[in-house]
């Protein structure tokens, strides 16, 4: 489980096939000194497992379904820097919103606007996962909790803060990118629960 407060980004350093997986290796934070073998890192709002760790890298696994539902791949991930979370830990304190790494879909980037001071970020909203988004609602992009400012016509609009900007990879990215999202899993299971009334779910 995460925030959505990303800790850091870290770049790809290799990444290649190995049967149906990808093997990523990414630089390993100065601060990521408490790491095991089989912790969870959210890479790009991805939870991801540890398969192995030194001083300077962190190598992790990437499964069939995570290239399916991310469009992954080796030859699209050498070099992208992606941002880091480690999972949380009972007690901290919760500044974003709960996140489980299990990415609902990807959108498209279509704008950054300048606002002096911050940024206005538009993502495309998948159909999928239309129902989960509301204005002042809660979703992760690319790992990031956001907070919607608007939804109108399919087009989901975030201001990004100064902080967000230097602390994500969202500040780098450009018309046409895609993203990974999350849904705000309480939406997803109270419209769940909704849907199931009287059906025995």
């Amino acid at each position: 489980m995460f925030s959505g407060i990303i800790e850091t980004q870290s770049r790809v350093k290799s990444a290649k096939n190995d049967r149906n997986l990808v093997l990523i290796t990414v630089e390993r934070p100065s601060d990521f000194s408490d790491l095991k073998l089989g912790d969870s890192i959210a890479c790009n709002g991805v939870c991801l497992t540890v398969a192995r760790f030194d001083q300077n890298e962190i190598e992790f696994a990437l499964g069939a379904e995570t290239l399916q539902v991310t469009g992954w791949s080796a030859e699209s991930l050498r070099g992208v820097s992606l941002n880091l979370e480690r999972s949380l830990r009972w007690g901290d304190r919760v500044h974003g919103h709960l996140v489980s790494g299990h990415v609902d879909a990807v959108g498209e980037v279509l704008a950054h606007r300048d606002l002096g001071g911050s940024t206005c970020f538009d993502v495309r909203l998948p159909g999928t996962i239309a129902a989960f988004v509301w204005k002042k609602g809660s979703w992760a992009v690319n790992g990031v909790s956001l907070t919607v400012n608007s939804v109108q016509d399919g087009i989901v609009s975030h201001v990004l803060i100064p902080e967000t900007l230097s602390r994500t990879n969202l500040g780098a990215l450009k018309e046409g990118d895609r993203v990974n999202l999350e849904a705000d899993m309480y939406a997803r299971g109270i419209l769940r629960a909704l849907e199931g009334e009287g059906k025995g779910l």
